[in-house]
């Protein structure tokens, strides 16, 4: 029993550096088939310090400015203040919990009484 698990750690352990391996291999291979080294395509999030010290970011190479968040939470906040289908399921959804609540402390006082 112990040469059984002795060598199915060490079938794991090779068998998880060569996954490793190979997707250092396929990292490298897909580097190497765009033909360049560009470090503008190595990632899809990007931040850089400008000389004002203002930090700037870029989300797969367009630009985020304070002002499109802005606008962005404006946009949200509309649309949560008027959700006529969203607040009728909330409702609906509030009203079916103490509907069930009630009935299942009439069927579970029913039950006592029953067994009393």
């Amino acid at each position: 029993m112990k040469k059984f698990i002795l060598k199915f750690f060490l079938l794991v352990i090779t068998l998880f550096f060569g996954v490793l391996l190979g997707m250092q291999q396929a990292n490298e291979g897909l580097l190497q088939m765009k033909g360049f080294d560009d470090k503008t395509f190595g990632g899809a999030f990007h931040l850089k310090k400008t000389e004002a010290g203002e930090v700037e970011a870029a989300v797969l190479g367009q630009e985020i400015t304070a002002h499109d968040i802005e606008e962005k939470q404006k946009k949200l906040e509309e649309m949560k203040a008027f959700h006529f289908l969203s607040n009728l399921g909330s409702r609906l959804g509030d009203m079916l919990s103490i509907i069930f609540q009630q009935l299942t402390n009439l069927v579970v006082s029913s039950l006592d009484k029953a067994l009393s």
